[in-house]
C-alpha cells in the first residue's frame, strides 16, 4: 500500500507499507503531487529487475537500503535494521509490495 502526504512546506512524499500495515520505505521529497504520483506509477509498471536497491550502513553498524530509478537517482530509503539478514529481509518484503501494488 502506498499513502501520498502533504507535509508542512507544501511539499509531497509518500510511503510504501507492508501488509502488516509497518512502512517498508520513505520516499524523497516532492515538489508536487502529480510528480509523487508519476514517481509511484512508474514504481507500478517495475518488474522485480528492474528495481535497484543500494546497501548501506551507517556510522552506527545498521543497515538501510536506498531505491533507486533506473537513472541511479534515489526514490526513497528504508529504516535501519540491526542486521544484513532484516536488512535483506525488508527488500524482500518491499519488491514483494511494489509488485502487488494495484
Amino acid at each position: 500500500m502506498i499513502t501520498i502526504k502533504k507535509n508542512a512546506n507544501n511539499k509531497y512524499t509518500f510511503n510504501l507499507k507492508a501488509k502488516s500495515g509497518n512502512i517498508l520505505l520513505n520516499s524523497i521529497t516532492f515538489n508536487d503531487k502529480v510528480e509523487a504520483t508519476k514517481t509511484v506509477n512508474n514504481l507500478k509498471s517495475k518488474n522485480e529487475k528492474e528495481l535497484i536497491f543500494e546497501r548501506k550502513t551507517n556510522f552506527d553498524g545498521k543497515f538501510l537500503f536506498n531505491l533507486k530509478n533506473d537513472k541511479g537517482q534515489l526514490i526513497g530509503s528504508s529504516k535501519l535494521y540491526d542486521s544484513e539478514a532484516g536488512l535483506e529481509n525488508g527488500i524482500n518484503n518491499t519488491k514483494e509490495s511494489i509488485l502487488s501494488i494495484p
